[in-house]
């Protein structure tokens, strides 16, 4: 199953459609492994592990979002032979989006659904500084988002294995930019938690521009890591509009 990039924590052979999960900057696949519990029997879950975190922390992220997506997209052509959704959280969402445009653009199937979670439409990416900040100023910004135990970042052991990992991809994101202008055919939902400092809904609602077909804006109570908070709830929302389409 692509070697290092996917793991199915659950395998489902059955199941009619896959969902794929992509991490936030820093973030692991660990933030979806309780989803394995929620989903039915009907939606396969993919875990993605991006390079330089849990048994991949020896490799480098790539410098740039066009090589990351390179790799990314031959790592999931074995999952493309059944339908399959994608969900990403705050970096994993313009990841999502950049693969969807990418196997979109080279015929490959593309997604049934998007859900971004977390992160302004393309049109507002405002690009960063975070990449460049030093190690106390880096902690504090982890800390300010939540998605961070402020604890784990005063042992200098863990702190030492973090922060390199973590600049690599705020690099990656902060100097993104997206590769086509064009909208997607599927449906796109995006996600937000209300008390999120780091996004606002107008931001989250331009997503509405990147696709042909349905958009929906779900809020959440919440900061920028609310669906650490409601699992159940983010869960169920999309196991309902994923059977809208794949009914039990």
């Amino acid at each position: 199953m692509s070697g290092a990039w996917l793991q199915i924590p659950d395998p489902k052979p059955s199941a009619a459609i896959r969902l794929l999960c992509l991490p936030h900057a820093g973030g692991t696949a660990s933030l979806y492994r309780p989803w394995v519990k929620l989903l039915p029997d009907s939606i396969e879950l993919v875990l993605v592990c991006l390079p330089g975190r849990e048994q991949r922390c020896n490799e480098v992220m790539p410098a740039d979002m066009q090589t990351l997506i390179a790799l990314l997209s031959r790592a999931v052509k074995p999952i493309l032979d059944k339908p399959w959704a994608v969900f990403g959280h705050s970096m994993g969402a313009t990841v999502a989006h950049e693969l969807a445009l990418f196997l979109c653009s080279e015929n490959l199937s593309g997604p049934e659904h998007i859900f971004v979670s977390a992160r302004e439409a393309p049109q507002f990416q405002r690009g960063g500084s975070v990449h460049k900040l030093d190690d106390e100023s880096l902690c504090r910004q982890l800390v300010k988002l939540g998605g961070t135990a402020p604890e784990l970042l005063e042992i200098p052991e863990l702190r030492a294995l973090l922060l390199p990992a973590i600049r690599q991809d705020y690099h990656l994101i902060e100097t993104s930019k997206v590769s086509s202008v064009q909208p997607l055919n599927c449906p796109i939902t995006a996600l937000v938690g209300r008390d999120d400092p780091e996004l606002s809904t107008d931001d989250a609602q331009g997503w509405q521009q990147w696709t042909n077909s349905e958009f929906h804006l779900k809020e959440y109570s919440g900061n920028h890591f609310y669906l650490s908070d409601c699992p159940d709830l983010v869960v169920a929302h999309i196991v309902q509009k994923l059977h809208l389409a794949y009914p039990l």
